[in-house]
């Protein structure tokens, strides 16, 4: 009992945090409805900024402010990456969402710290990529990961029944030590998605695939760095980046929607809620 306590005590204290503070949470945002002055502006906007911030682990809150974007009335956006990258699935759900919504109008993509893995994959098909010149650009790699806890439950007297069809079922089990079959197959399915990772960067990038060691491999890159092996477009800053979206939406006078303090409080704190607990199970990852 006190094997499985410790063996789920992760999960437990998470939901427990999650528990303990959803009031404060509800207080919090109540305050900020009263007090926080309103950071509306009565022009409607023609410009907006979406922010993918912390790992990726969900896709649901971009895509709604992707979505958003699609409004006839906004004429340019900016995309600023701030993320270590995360899980495949979601990171490609807004990499297409971005390429449909740059077939409507101009995307920039920022790196304000970091884009890499995940997080630069869902942002190879802006019109242009600007980097902070600190920023750390790459790592374009795919990773699974997984524990042999075969010892610990020997130790406490724990023994697992399994009954399964199939030569690759428990493929990526806790309990025991991957046998040589179910590495090669995992092995296939790490491969399968580096190729497609790689692809996919190098023709939205106009890169040669077939020099993928000099941009892919893994490499984490200073963003001058970066810009040479051609994941970088240009050097800037925020404000500099906003500037270019400015310029090629043709905005005179920019309106810039943002998200309002309480999108970003909620947003904040799902994020880091289900960065937590995905951060447990979730085995492949470009991060």
């Amino acid at each position: 009992m006190n094997f499985l306590k410790t063996l789920f005590s992760p999960i437990t204290g998470l939901l427990g945090f999650i528990q303990n503070y959803f009031k404060s949470l509800i207080f919090l945002l109540i305050l900020f409805l009263i007090f926080s002055k309103s950071d509306a502006d009565l022009r409607p906007s023609n410009l907006m900024e979406i922010h993918l911030k912390g790992p990726i682990f969900d896709s649901a809150l971009v895509l709604e402010r992707i979505e958003e974007a699609e409004e006839k009335n906004i004429k340019g956006v900016l995309f600023v990456v701030d993320s270590p990258g995360g899980a495949v699935p979601p990171s490609i759900e807004i990499a297409e969402a971005i390429k449909r919504l740059k077939e409507q109008k101009p995307v920039i993509a920022y790196a304000a710290g970091t884009m890499a893995s995940g997080s630069y994959y869902a942002s190879i098909y802006a019109d242009k990529i600007i980097a902070n010149r600190g920023a750390m650009i790459g790592s374009i790699g795919v990773i699974m990961q997984g524990y042999n806890i075969e010892e610990i439950m020997g130790k406490v007297g724990v023994k697992e029944q399994t009954i399964s069809k199939g030569t690759y079922k428990q493929m990526g089990t806790m309990t025991r030590e991957w046998n040589v079959d179910e590495k090669a197959e995992l092995n296939r399915l790490i491969g399968d998605t580096y190729t497609m990772f790689v692809t996919d960067v190098a023709k939205a990038r106009g890169l040669d695939e077939n020099n993928s060691k000099a941009f892919a491999d893994a490499h984490v890159f200073s963003a001058s760095r970066a810009m040479g092996v051609g994941l970088v477009d240009s050097l800037g800053t925020l404000y500099s980046a906003k500037k270019e979206v400015e310029a090629v939406a043709k905005v005179t006078v920019p309106v810039w929607k943002s998200e309002s303090k309480v999108d970003k409080l909620l947003h904040r704190v799902v994020g880091d809620a289900s960065s937590q607990i995905f951060s447990l199970f979730s085995g492949l990852k470009a991060y």
